[in-house]
């Protein structure tokens, strides 16, 4: 037999699952769902005994009337895809809807109502957290990431505040187990001022340790206090509604076990930079009180005294020097209006023009040509000179 290459059996299998399973129809439980930044969702859908991938994208998610969740129980129709380059399958969906509650959801909410009804979940119950505490116990795995994030912040925050990792298992059949053993031997041996019991984010599944009976009821009967941070902020947990606080997410937890330690210290900051902002001002008075008694503030302040009336005698003789000088203008510029109005009333201004005055022999002027006879002598005196006339008309 010929031996062929990965490429060409993926290329058959594609051929042989997508061509026999063009169309169905599955009923499953989700979990691992992942809404992807490019708006497409990929979840798992499962039962009792298997799992298979499925994908729907966001063209048919706008159909959808409500918003998939791990725990639902749905019934999905579409297609098998073959993915070449993981040599994976998967259940490209075009329709979903509600098949039910899902299974694990279904389990859990049974839990909690039996564990209400039995006090567990009872808000007297609760105890607050220590005001200082000295050491602070995290069961968690020692190798996640939510240890090293609880690590920092208590590093950063309370950097004297001592630390105890009491190991676990955060996920499989062994988890509760070791989960319970570790909250029995905190409070066995009084180790810690307050516990932090949680992990970082996962599926329903993965994080279903923590919501085994003997772990919410080892959490209930802690008498030291306990902070619950189980995944994310979305995610729950049955120990979140047994602890004495519940945490969105363990670096939240962090910061709360660490607050007051984290308060006393910026409370302290500001008490001091209060007392010495007083202090220095007191000093500042001191010394205000003395200055006036040293010679040189003497003059200062005689100086101080006199200045504003120095000003204002300045700012009097600049005043009056400019109502002077405007009075001056103002009456320059009367004169030489009237000086106008006088020059253009004047006989001399009309003869300037070219207009004459007309005598008669007597130096009267002649102002009507009917009082004057043919014959008789005139004087014309222009603005230069002057001009001996005989009428021998009148007009």
């Amino acid at each position: 037999m010929l031996p062929i290459t990965v490429t060409e059996l993926t290329e058959q299998i594609r051929s042989c699952l997508e061509g026999s399973f063009s169309v169905v129809c599955v009923e499953g439980e989700i979990s691992n769902c992942r809404p992807a930044s490019s708006g497409h969702l990929y979840f798992s859908l499962k039962d009792s005994s298997a799992k298979i991938d499925a994908v729907m994208f966001k063209n048919r998610l706008r159909t959808l009337n409500f918003e998939p969740k791990d725990g639902m129980l749905l019934r999905v129709r579409g297609s098998l895809s073959v993915y070449a380059p993981r040599g994976t399958y998967s259940i490209v969906c075009e329709e979903m809807e509600i098949a039910g509650h899902g299974e694990i959801l279904a389990l859990l909410e049974k839990r909690k109502q039996k564990l209400k009804q039995e006090g567990l979940f009872d808000t007297e119950r609760k105890k607050p957290l220590p005001r200082f505490p000295f050491t602070v116990g995290v069961i968690s795995s020692p190798t996640g990431a939510a240890v090293r994030d609880i690590l920092n912040i208590l590093a950063r925050r309370a950097p004297n505040l001592k630390v105890i990792i009491l190991p676990a298992a955060v996920q499989g059949d062994d988890a509760a187990a070791l989960l319970t053993a570790r909250i029995r031997q905190a409070n066995q041996w009084q180790l810690t001022d307050v516990l932090i019991v949680g992990r970082g984010g996962g599926s329903l599944e993965d994080l279903l340790p923590f919501s085994e009976e003997e772990v919410v009821r080892a959490v209930a009967a802690s008498d030291i206090p306990v902070v619950s941070a189980v995944g994310h902020e979305i995610d729950w947990a049955l120990c979140d509604f047994a602890a004495d606080l519940r945490a969105p997410t363990p670096s939240a937890a962090a910061e709360l076990v660490s607050e007051n330690l984290c308060t006393l210290t910026d409370t302290i900051n500001e008490y001091a930079e209060i007392f010495t902002d007083v202090m220095r001002t007191r000093l500042e008075r001191a010394r205000l009180l003395i200055k006036p008694f040293d010679p040189q503030d003497m003059e200062y302040r005689i100086r101080t005294i006199l200045q504003p009336r120095l000003i204002r005698l300045d700012d009097a003789k600049d005043s009056l020097i400019t109502a002077m000088s405007e009075k001056c203008v103002t009456l320059k510029n009367r004169v030489e209006l009237t000086s106008a109005v006088i020059k253009a009333a004047s006989p001399l201004s009309a003869m300037e023009k070219g207009f004459s005055v007309v005598t008669d022999n007597t130096g009267k002027v002649v102002l009507d040509a009917a009082k004057v006879k043919i014959g008789q002598q005139l004087t014309i005196r222009p603005l230069k000179g002057k001009i001996t006339a005989k009428i021998e008309a009148i007009i």
